[in-house]
């Protein structure tokens, strides 16, 4: 499961990370604390030229065929093992991959009294993640939608006391071949998606105000206790 990421810091650090174009700079942030579901966030495509590209997309899935988005639900996840197979998901996994950058991402622990947010980032602070997402087109009335789904794996032992399921995490090696729009084949899709290691990872607990989509700010990833 993947509900809530952030991310945060200067462009000219993300640029030097993946080594895109902007398409929208003007409307590209990256100075989030707390990206929900439904909320449009940076994502990096392939171009037909062969350079990958920085643009922004709502999250939450909106497949091109779709006639009434509003009888539909919109899915934010969709599971790396099975999405290869899924109508909701097949075109994007074979065709329209992307990358999903993020400093960190938050993931709930049931506790007594409620549930416990921690918030998982690189051992190296100043690095980003790169999420495996779903790119997808929809042509409404009034004009393109770019939507996105993050794809989610097996939880490794980091995440595993905390949930069952975690983000899928490419590796900067990897960042090529998943976007190539030319590799099609789902086994070679999945090669590149297993799970992160565990020791290039860190988790701390967080206040419980991420709960709340309107809340933002550094103070959100602040460590408590």
């Amino acid at each position: 499961m993947c509900g809530r990421y952030a991310l945060y810091g200067p462009h000219s650090r993300l640029q030097r990370e993946f080594d895109f174009e902007f398409e929208e700079i003007d409307k590209v942030k990256i100075d989030l604390y707390n990206i929900a579901p439904s909320q449009w966030a940076p994502v990096i495509r392939a171009t037909p030229a062969g350079r990958r590209s920085l643009i922004r997309a709502r999250w939450g899935l909106l497949p091109s065929w779709v006639k009434e988005p509003g009888k539909l639900t919109q899915p934010i996840n969709a599971k790396v093992e099975t999405a290869a197979e899924k109508p909701m998901f097949r075109h994007a996994f074979r065709h329209s991959r992307v990358l999903v950058p993020i400093s960190g991402f938050y993931e709930w622990q049931p506790v007594a009294g409620g549930k416990q947010p921690f918030f998982i980032r690189p051992v190296n602070h100043e690095s980003h993640f790169a999420l495996g997402g779903l790119l997808e087109r929809w042509d409404g009335p009034d004009g393109v939608v770019l939507t996105f789904a993050v794809l989610t794996t097996e939880a490794n032992e980091l995440i595993r006391p905390i949930h069952d399921r975690m983000p899928v995490i490419i590796r900067p090696e990897n960042y090529d071949a998943w976007l190539d729009p030319e590799l099609v084949d789902a086994a070679a899709v999945r090669s590149l998606a297993s799970p992160y290691p565990a020791d290039l990872m860190e988790k701390y607990p967080v206040g419980r105000a991420v709960g709340n989509p309107r809340a933002q700010g550094p103070e959100l990833i602040e460590p408590t206790g």
